[in-house]
């Protein structure tokens, strides 16, 4: 059985937390997210807690299902109550970034500039030339929008040149000897 499922989840104040069915809607200062809930979880508040069961325990998965579902509603309300973020590194000679508007303009040593379209719901800002920050409510969204940004150059293993998440350490290889 799963032991994520059992714990309930506590709703910060100022965040405000809707359930109609299945549908699930997490309002915040950061923002607002919905979900549809799977019909073999169940979810109810009380007490300024979520807390989440399966419908029926007999079914295979139901237990499983619980737990994905209690550790998504979890970042939802954390999400919509501080937001999350992740930070982004350039390295590289001429390397850099800038947001402006809607979009993040990147240099990053090709013979073109690379202009990344913002989506909705999503703030980049960028501190210093070398580093980008990705926030919002949706952990989902940040995690796959600064995965779409560090696609674009990859750190290589040689030199260590390119978009890095902050945290990331790069294995270096070392050149061929004669």
């Amino acid at each position: 059985m799963s032991r994520v499922a059992k714990a309930p989840i506590g709703v910060p104040p100022g965040v405000v937390v809707e359930i109609t069915g299945q549908a699930v809607r997490v309002k915040g200062p950061k923002g607002t997210l919905h979900w549809s809930v799977h019909p073999a979880v169940k979810v109810s508040e009380s007490d300024g807690r979520l807390r989440v069961a399966p419908v029926d325990e007999a079914q295979p998965n139901a237990w499983a299902l619980t737990g994905t579902t209690r550790a998504l509603l979890n970042n939802m309300v954390l999400g919509c109550g501080t937001g999350f973020a992740r930070k982004l590194t350039l390295v590289g000679v001429g390397y850099r970034a800038a947001a402006q508007g809607r979009v993040l303009n990147l240099a990053l040593g090709f013979s073109h500039p690379v202009n990344y379209a913002v989506p909705d719901g999503i703030e980049i800002a960028t501190p210093s030339p070398t580093e980008i920050v990705v926030s919002g409510p949706d952990k989902q969204q940040v995690g796959q929008v600064a995965a779409e940004i560090r696609r674009f150059r990859p750190p290589e293993p040689y030199k260590g040149k390119g978009v890095r998440y902050a945290d990331e350490d790069v294995r270096r290889k070392e050149a061929k000897k004669k």
